[in-house]
């Protein structure tokens, strides 16, 4: 199961093309959170409806969970160098496109269209850019590098909001625009700094990838769904499972071809399994945080959308601290110490942060209070062990198939976003509404203003469904919205805690690397000395 030896650069020379890749890849990373926080701005510019608006957030989403697979395998066949400025060039065209969308009626036809391209092109450069990490560093430093472009690249997700912040407030286009520049100069720096890969003679499984696409999609599509249709839902149901179905027959199409797009034997490997689900559980805490904590920071805090993203960027403070003190645990202990410490610091981390938030009398604008360090800490938990999860995995690739392994990683990582945000904003929505039934009858107004309220609240604005309150109780009505949310939310983070308190029982039974007996000096036999010529 051992990689190829890489083809490892110069020290500068691999930081050099570490930047480049960094660059391309924060573009994916700021546009995950950027779009659904600027929506409003969009929404109001372009008169699409709010259903509109949030396909275009999902569509990105979808379409990047269905291709990465596909993404691994053109990656791995056709060069990482190559598919990787075909993906940032794709990004920074589709990204013009998002722009340049009309208003009128092309507008949401246009947008979503232009979105869902976008991701496709996210999937085909990911993959390739995991690929030329790897090669480009020797087993040794890859830990580190790993850590590196992981905490830089997630950092970005924090800097969305803060970015789409000042950026909107100039038009709601440039948030799409600041991307093509970042393009450019991701192209020029891979282009000359990432040496040349060579093409495989291998075909590319077309029917594997459309039918591992569709399954793909289908799963996501309906966990999307299953908030606003309900997990009592018939279609909810129904596209999980014709979506497992294609997932099984993708299975069977792969056993039966010469070049799958997944090397199945890699799942032989327990390792490879073992941190492929700490990647997985470790998002579900990991992806949903970014929505429940921005919805938490707007209604509960009462933060506008920039300084929401300065509590985002508490989290990342210790995500990039705790990732470099991880790598250096990984390439010095392997796996198993790195997935314990992050498990248990994380399950403690948001454990600590969801029995303070129901505490909202302290100033919520200061950096440093009484939720700092909790949310340090639980930024830390993940990142000790995010990096390292996603690096273990590729060290179990077979060949040089480090694009199709990467793959298979984020596909795990986006599909356990997509189930923790679909579970835990079902049980926050449910608790939320029963709450606000309650506070809102005890104000004089009715179970419908309740349920309006609770859809305005997903999406960060907790006063625009008040119409059949009273005037004189309004003041009072946002008081207990504030509070209502935060007790709803909690138990969201209790949830996110239990995710990262899995990490421990997958630690558990993560294989011991070996001991190597140091033997003293005066034990060692004496080793024989060539005689000179």
């Amino acid at each position: 199961m051992a990689a190829m030896p890489s083809t490892a650069a110069a020290p500068r020379a691999a930081t050099g093309i570490l930047a480049g890749l960094v660059l391309a890849v924060s573009m994916t990373s700021i546009d995950q959170t950027i779009v659904s926080l600027s929506g409003p701005s969009i929404q109001d510019h372009l008169a699409i409806s709010h259903n509109s608006l949030q396909w275009a957030v999902n569509v990105y989403l979808l379409a990047t969970a269905a291709f990465f697979l596909l993404g691994g395998r053109l990656a791995d066949v056709m060069g990482h160098k190559r598919m990787a400025v075909i993906g940032v060039a794709g990004f920074g065209l589709t990204s013009l496109l998002c722009g340049l969308a009309p208003s009128g009626g092309l507008a949401a036809g246009w947008l979503i269209t232009a979105r869902a391209l976008q991701g496709v092109s996210g999937a085909m450069m990911f993959p390739a850019a995991i690929g030329i990490v790897v090669q480009t560093f020797p087993k040794e430093r890859r830990g580190r590098a790993m850590a590196a472009f992981f905490s830089i690249t997630g950092a970005m997700t924090a800097i969305g909001p803060i970015a789409g912040g000042y950026l909107t407030q100039w038009t709601w286009r440039s948030i799409f625009w600041i991307n093509v520049p970042i393009a450019v100069a991701a192209v020029v720096m891979i282009v000359r700094q990432v040496p040349r890969s060579e093409r495989r003679a291998e075909r590319i499984d077309w029917r594997g990838a459309a039918v591992a696409a569709g399954a793909m999609g289908l799963m996501v599509f309906a966990l999307q769904q299953a908030g606003s249709w309900g997990w009592s839902s018939p279609a909810v149901w129904c596209c999980l499972g014709a979506g497992a179905a294609l997932l099984a027959w993708f299975v069977v199409l792969t056993g039966r071809t010469s070049y799958p797009l997944v090397d199945l034997r890699v799942f032989r490997e327990r390792r490879f399994v073992l941190a492929t689900l700490a990647t997985f559980w470790s998002s579900i805490a990991f992806i949903t945080v970014f929505f429940f904590l921005s919805v938490y920071g707007q209604v509960s805090l009462g933060l506008s959308a920039t300084n929401t993203g300065l509590l985002l960027l508490k989290l990342f403070i210790g995500f990039a601290v705790a990732a470099r003190l991880g790598s250096v645990r990984f390439d010095r202990d392997g796996m198993r110490p790195v997935l314990l410490i992050g498990g248990v610091v994380g399950a403690v981390g948001f454990a600590w942060f969801a029995h303070t938030m129901t505490d909202l009398d302290f100033d919520a604008g200061a950096f440093f209070n009484q939720q700092t360090w909790p949310l340090l800490v639980a930024g830390a938990g993940i990142g000790f062990m995010f990096s390292a999860s996603s690096t273990d995995a590729l060290n179990r690739a077979i060949g040089a198939s480090y694009g199709e392994v990467s793959a298979v990683s984020q596909t795990m990582r986006n599909f356990g976003g997509a189930l923790g945000l679909a579970v835990l904003s079902s049980l926050v929505t449910s608790r939320l509404t029963s709450r606000l039934v309650d506070s809102f009858h005890s104000f004089g107004a009715s179970t419908a203003d309740a349920k309006g309220a609770v859809d305005a609240i997903t999406g960060a604005d907790a006063g625009t469904q008040l119409s059949g309150v009273p005037s004189g109780s309004r003041d009072a009505v946002l008081q207990a919205i504030r509070g209502d949310y935060a007790s709803a939310a909690q138990g969201a983070f209790y949830g996110m805690a239990a995710a990262m308190a899995v990490l421990v029982l997958l630690a558990l039974r993560y294989p011991r690397r070996p001991r190597t007996r140091r033997i003293p000096e005066a034990d060692r036999e004496p080793q024989p000395v060539a005689e000179s010529s």
